[in-house]
């Protein structure tokens, strides 16, 4: 079963973290979620408080699949902050584990050099800090072993993104029926 860590920091917005893993959930994939805040509560961006799963410090990693950066200013202004998650990142990234990215976070990945050459898209006015990158505007944006997506109407297509790198389109088919997408 694949395994995918959720970031989640202060000020992170709420559909962006949780549509994805109810969509990533539905598909069984193991979405474990984990604070970079040092206690498992964590605030979104609209105060909705979000109980973790894990906190980072007690996490080993050496399992992910993937690695996923829920936005908002605030949230990402604090996962670009956290030293051990930008290690983490950089690590991932280069042995091909896949990371992904909506709404402002994708910023993160620009701010670390991971998309350097790679097409990426992010919520609109960020993409000066995608830093070498191709920014394309799409919704979503998969280069390899890079998702990245646009911001809060995007988030179940975000999902539905990892999951389709994981599980094949028919199993994103079926999800989008039952979900009535």
């Amino acid at each position: 079963m694949n395994k995918v860590y959720v970031f989640l920091a202060d000020g992170f917005e709420t559909v962006e973290a949780l549509a994805p893993v109810d969509v990533m959930r539905r598909a069984g994939l193991q979405v474990v979620t984990v604070s970079i805040m040092g206690c498992k509560e964590v605030v979104s961006a609209q105060n909705v408080i979000v109980v973790a799963d894990e906190v980072f410090e007690n996490v080993a990693f050496g399992n992910a699949d993937a690695l996923v950066l829920p936005g908002g200013g605030v949230g990402t202004d604090n996962l670009s902050a956290h030293e051990p998650l930008r290690a983490l990142l950089v690590q991932a990234c280069s042995h091909g584990t896949l990371v992904a990215a909506i709404c402002a976070a994708p910023m993160v990945f620009g701010r670390i050099g991971i998309l350097k050459g790679k097409k990426a898209t992010c919520y609109p006015g960020c993409e000066g800090d995608l830093f070498n990158a191709e920014y394309t505007s799409n919704a979503v944006e998969k280069d390899g072993n890079i998702i990245t997506a646009c911001g809060p109407g995007a988030s179940f297509d975000f999902g539905f993104a990892i999951v389709e790198h994981f599980c094949g389109i028919k199993v994103v088919d079926t999800l989008r029926s039952q979900m009535q997408f």
